[in-house]
């Protein structure tokens, strides 16, 4: 498997990274040791979670996930050998039970959330820390619309934020730095700061990106490749919709549209006629259709690393030997065919 740099780091990770916000729900701890088992050895030393996970998130399993990870490093004692991402919250309604309820992106909410993840992750530091979202209010989550709020709402200033980063960084308990569901603009004043002595320079941007959302592409894709911060591509399956898995109606047992059918994202009529449209050219081309869609993703060259995930062994195994797989010139042809006539297909 191919090993990319963290922007202009040091640090290399594995191609394909594996997401882990289904463990403390939908997977036992059991479970979540397994799969990293699994992964750890076929060349997958990155993982990536937030203190919000497991997902949907809520008060009971409210940094579960990290304590999964923590538990497995400490029991394999390979914690140098990994790479850890975890993220911290910015404002959301439904985290009441954060800091009072009210979660930000200043210092002291960076601290706070930094120590309890350090505890949970048992570790004395991590490797990439994310902003889970910007706390203004933007086009996040891969959406096109803008639409912006009054200038009071944007909250706690970039150039704040950074300092707070600057300062774990520099204490020794953060490595690197991160973006996650950010703008083209969030990702370039984060930029021009660190250019200009602020603090550390972001290294990665985490954002949706799959046959279904390729919104990445208008503005980041450029500023991914030419400023050295790759994108980190979550939902690479759309929440599993493109396994061709639930059309049709279908809703297998245990899945996670399934058990969370408030997760309309990757689902209604339009985009249920762009999944049958990348299945069938699975099909023709004697293709699994997860492992294209991930083959896809890893390809591109703005993409550091693709996030997986899986709640099932035979799922896990699916999707890490997509690394083997390069898709032939008439397929990435098709792909693009298929794309004008779908070319935003979830809202």
């Amino acid at each position: 498997m191919e090993s990319p740099q963290l922007g202009r780091s040091d640090v290399k990770v594995s191609a394909l990274c594996l997401g882990t916000m289904t463990w403390g729900t939908q997977n036992s701890e059991a479970e979540g040791h397994e799969q990293m088992d699994y992964a750890f050895e076929r060349g997958i030393n990155f993982l990536d979670a937030a203190e919000m996970y497991p997902v949907p998130p809520g008060p009971e399993t409210y940094g579960r996930t990290e304590e999964i990870i923590g538990s497995w490093m400490k029991a394999r004692g390979n914690r140098d050998k990994v790479v850890v991402a975890t993220k911290v919250a910015g404002p959301d309604a439904r985290l009441t039970y954060v800091r009072d309820g009210k979660p930000r992106l200043d210092r002291g909410n960076i601290e706070a959330a930094l120590e309890a993840s350090l505890k949970r992750l048992q570790t004395d530091y991590i490797d990439l820390y994310q902003l889970h979202w910007p706390e203004r209010p933007a086009n996040r989550f891969g959406r096109l619309g803008y639409a912006a709020g009054p200038e009071a709402e944007d909250g706690t200033p970039l150039e704040e934020t950074l300092a707070a980063l600057d300062a774990v960084v520099r204490s020794g308990r953060v490595r690197l730095v991160g973006v996650s569901n950010e703008t083209p603009w969030g990702l370039q004043r984060f930029l021009g700061l660190a250019e200009a002595g602020r603090g550390p320079r972001m290294v990665s941007i985490q954002n949706p990106y799959s046959f279904l959302n390729r919104s990445f592409e208008a503005g980041l894709a450029e500023m991914a490749i030419r400023e050295d911060c790759g994108l980190l591509a979550y939902a690479p399956l759309g929440a599993g919709t493109l396994t061709g898995k639930y059309l049709n109606g279908a809703r297998p047992e245990g899945a996670r549209l399934t058990l969370h059918p408030q997760n309309r994202r990757y689902q209604g009529p339009r985009a249920e006629a762009a999944i049958a449209a990348y299945r069938d050219l699975a099909a023709r081309h004697g293709l699994d259709p997860a492992q294209m869609a991930l083959a896809y993703v890893t390809s591109r060259p703005f993409t550091t690393a693709t996030i997986i995930g899986a709640t099932r062994m035979a799922q896990l195994e699916t999707n890490i030997a997509s690394a083997e797989l390069e898709l032939a010139p008439d397929v990435l042809d098709a792909v693009e065919e298929i794309h004008k006539d779908h070319t935003y297909p979830c809202p």
